[in-house]
């Protein structure tokens, strides 16, 4: 009898901590503390840091040292089974010495485990913390002195900080990236303004690591713009033939039986997909020192005539007595023709970052030119080059086609700054090259 009860006790002694082994009630792995070991912190928006646990997390305690003095900033606890949440560190105004540079804080963090005999798993952190309440230096040294709607210009200025962090041009829809240029400190964007936004607003924000923020407002003379309304009659012969034929390039779209709701899927499903496509390739600024930057006019077809304009807003119809709109969108380039499979050449040097067909645009290159400005040739025939290829100006980068949504040889030409199409013919004057991109980095004086 005293074998057995020996046996049993050793059974349940044995299940009893196979159970609290493998209980998730009993689990043994701290809580985690998201924040960097050390930050820059302004003072003015409390430090912010997630905290995660496994099952459920149960109290935390938040406390800030300057060396001589340490202060409870908070403490608490958290909703029941929560497994992640958000802890605020505000800076106890009087408590800790209003001088003190450098700061500790410690975070506490327990779960609500039964291990450690019930009192759960504890994580501590302790990080520095750099105290930087001062703003970033920023001076505006020169711009274009006007901007059209759809068009583009350019800014320079001087920023300058310890621990300065970003620095961009904000015109609210979009932060357009500055480029560091000719020596540091000294900064140039090229800005856009989409020619679908009425209003314009830009100003110069620079940041440090402590988010201390200085903004400068860029006084641009606005220029508002109308552009171009068509009607175009969707016949059958083109929904029947390019549509059909892109169509069957799409997986999605092949299963649309409704003629119209295919057409609508190509204009403006697949336009907006390729659009997006152009944007994510034409977006981003190198941020090397540039020595110098200068553009020529664009010239890329010889004797190339415009056929279509930039801005122009095309509605569709189908029935020529209701005109009722079957499609709506918009041409964000210029379209020239000259002979067909005419030889398309680069004006500017630069990279290929994207050489392959592009939907609606057919094959199509697009070259990045340095500070943000793309140019994008849609419709070609045949490409010359590969992705990463670099040109040099005056050469050829392919020849005109009818690949895409067109209906006879030309090249759509569309020229981008950070990934908003804008007006092309501004990059094809050669005044207006002078008057807003020359002329603005000599009265910088960094030409």
């Amino acid at each position: 009898m005293k074998k057995f009860i020996t046996i049993l006790l050793l059974l349940l002694l044995v299940g009893g901590s196979a159970f609290i082994y493998l209980s998730p009630q009993f689990e043994r792995n701290a809580p985690e503390i998201d924040i960097a070991d050390v930050i820059d912190w302004n003072t003015k928006e409390p430090i912010k840091i997630t905290v995660k646990d496994d099952t459920a997390l149960k109290s935390f305690e938040l406390i800030a040292s300057d060396g001589k003095t340490q202060v409870l900033l908070s403490q608490g606890g958290f909703a029941p089974n929560s497994r992640s949440g958000e802890l605020n560190a505000a800076y106890p105004k009087g408590a800790l010495d209003a001088k003190a540079k450098h700061l500790k804080l410690k975070i506490i963090v327990r779960d609500a485990s039964l291990w450690n005999f019930l009192g759960g798993n504890e994580s501590v952190k302790v990080i520095d913390i750099n105290v930087d309440k001062k703003r970033p230096l920023v001076e505006l040294l020169s711009n274009s002195y006007s901007i059209t709607q759809g068009g583009s210009a350019l800014v320079i200025f001087k920023a300058s900080d310890e621990n300065l962090e970003s620095v961009y041009v904000d015109i609210g829809t979009k932060k357009f990236q500055a480029a560091p240029y000719k020596k540091e400190g000294y900064y140039a964007a090229l800005v856009a303004w989409p020619f679908l936004e009425k209003d314009f607003k830009a100003d110069i924000i620079v940041k440090d690591r402590a988010k201390n923020i200085s903004q400068s407002h860029i006084p641009f003379y606005l220029k508002s713009k109308k552009y171009a309304v068509s009607w175009i009659k969707a016949s059958d012969s083109f929904i029947d033939g390019k549509i059909a034929e892109l169509v069957s390039q799409s997986e999605e779209a092949d299963t649309i039986t409704d003629r119209f709701d295919r057409f609508r899927f190509v204009n403006e499903t697949m336009r907006i997909a390729n659009e997006k496509l152009i944007e994510k390739k034409t977006s981003g600024v190198d941020q090397k020192i540039l020595s110098k930057w200068s553009i020529k006019p664009f010239y890329p077809l010889k004797n190339g005539a415009k056929v279509a304009n930039y801005g122009d807003t095309r509605h569709y119809y189908y029935d020529p007595e209701t005109k009722k709109e079957i499609s709506l969108s918009y041409h964000v380039g210029i379209d020239l023709a000259s002979v067909k499979n005419a030889p398309i050449v680069s004006t500017n040097g630069g990279k290929i970052v994207f050489a392959d067909n592009n939907g609606i645009y057919g094959n199509m290159p697009a070259i990045d030119h340095g500070m943000g400005l793309y140019t994008i040739y849609g419709h070609c025939n045949e490409i010359l080059h590969k992705d990463g290829d670099i040109l040099k100006a005056g050469d050829t980068i392919a020849t005109t086609g009818m690949s895409g949504l067109a209906l006879g040889d030309h090249l759509h030409f569309g020229v981008l700054v950070q990934g908003i199409e804008v007006r092309p013919e501004e990059w094809m004057d050669k005044n207006w090259i002078k008057l807003n991109i020359d002329n603005v980095f000599e009265q910088a004086g960094v030409r």
